[in-house]
């Protein structure tokens, strides 16, 4: 077992995977549960230990990682993690949150002697389980070599961009990429459809070509082959990603009129009804398909 002593809250969809890697590299491990029981029954016959409370799992660890949503639950989390936090730990939020956020945390924890960095990740859950996430890391030079052994345990790619709040400001741009990716290539099979482009023959065109990438192959994982868990990352989430960026984008001063293209394209599938679990990202090419009367 290795000095470190790491608490995960998060264990979903993302964090289970990261969290058994944790395990299997000989770390000590606590987690707590929220709605879903069974990730944490898994982690717990694995080896984990189960905390009643978050200050419980604060005090039984030196390193927290946390999965979440986004920024509000962020800052409840941190909040309930508070009255156990000992002077020397870290804080590593590896949501994708707002950086405002982020650094105001940052700042009331370093008062108390805690350190907040943040590790953003990029992949899928299944890559989370594989052991081969990217970590986009904003921390300090010491904080981060204290926690890349961590890290390394699920992350085949880690990259420290800068101090605490770079990971967050990089993930929402790198999201910026892959979502706005996502609004297009609905937009585009709609039209297709409408001139009398089937899918396949959509498809045959750009994949291998240089318009092809990994994200355009999850996306299509079901468009093209029906597969609904091709790429679960939630139309609710990229929704959130996009405002984030937004606010980000004005805080900077800078015109932003292709995000907010993409964010509007997600704002109407979540408003026309994806906004539940599982309604995800390539899903969006159903939504903007029966905008424009096409059946799918």
């Amino acid at each position: 077992m290795t000095e470190e002593k790491i608490g995960f809250v998060g264990i979903g969809l993302m964090g289970h995977g990261m969290a058994a890697n944790i395990l299997k590299a000989g770390y000590g491990l606590t987690v707590i549960a929220h709605r879903n029981r069974a990730p944490v029954e898994d982690l717990v016959a694995r080896g984990a230990a189960e905390a009643e409370s978050l200050e419980a799992l604060a005090r039984a660890s030196t390193i927290v990682f946390l999965c979440a949503p986004g920024s509000p639950q962020v800052e409840a989390i941190v909040a309930g993690l508070l009255p156990g936090l000992a002077e020397g730990s870290v804080v590593v939020d590896c949501s994708t949150s707002d950086p405002t956020s982020t650094a105001t945390l940052a700042a009331m924890l370093a008062e108390r002697g805690v350190d907040l960095v943040d590790a953003p990740l990029g992949g899928t859950p299944v890559q989370a389980g594989e052991g081969k996430l990217a970590a986009m890391v904003g921390a300090p030079d010491a904080v981060f070599a204290r926690i890349r052994p961590v890290i390394d345990a699920w992350a085949a790619s880690v990259v420290h961009l800068g101090p605490t709040g770079t990971g967050h400001r990089m993930k929402l741009i790198n999201n910026f990429l892959s979502l706005g990716y996502a609004a297009l290539y609905s937009e585009a099979l709609a039209l297709a459809a409408k001139v009398g482009i089937p899918v396949e023959t959509f498809d045959s065109v750009i994949r291998g070509s240089r318009m092809d990438c990994g994200f355009y192959q999850t996306f299509m994982g079901y468009a093209l082959e029906g597969n609904r868990d091709a790429h679960k990352f939630t139309l609710t989430n990229a929704l959130k990603d996009m405002r984030y960026l937004e606010s980000m984008a004005d805080a900077a001063g800078l015109a932003n009129p292709i995000g907010n293209a993409a964010k509007n394209s997600f704002a109407m599938a979540v408003s026309a009804g994806g906004d539940g679990p599982e309604d995800y990202v390539p899903h969006l090419a159903d939504f903007v398909a029966r905008r424009n009367g096409i059946a799918r």
